[in-house]
């Protein structure tokens, strides 16, 4: 799956699971309940998220493609 600017958040994490540490890094904190977590994904576009959380879009895009490569190491 590539990852732009247009893709849903939950397509990601249906793909690739849970890479919430990754988003945090950002800022992009988890959603306490998981329903509303699950209907933010659904809606929610990796632009929309990068613009809500005041990321560089292609820097977040950069970051998501390394994390669901397996190429970044969160602690």
């Amino acid at each position: 799956m590539e990852i732009t600017k247009d893709t849903r958040v939950g397509a990601i994490l249906n793909e690739y699971g849970d890479i919430a540490d990754v988003m945090e890094i950002f800022g992009v904190n988890r959603v306490g309940r998981y329903s509303l977590r699950t209907l933010l994904g659904k809606v929610l576009t990796v632009k929309a998220a990068a613009f809500i959380h005041r990321v560089p879009l292609d820097e977040f895009l950069s970051i998501l493609d390394k994390a669901v490569k397996g190429d970044i190491e969160v602690k």
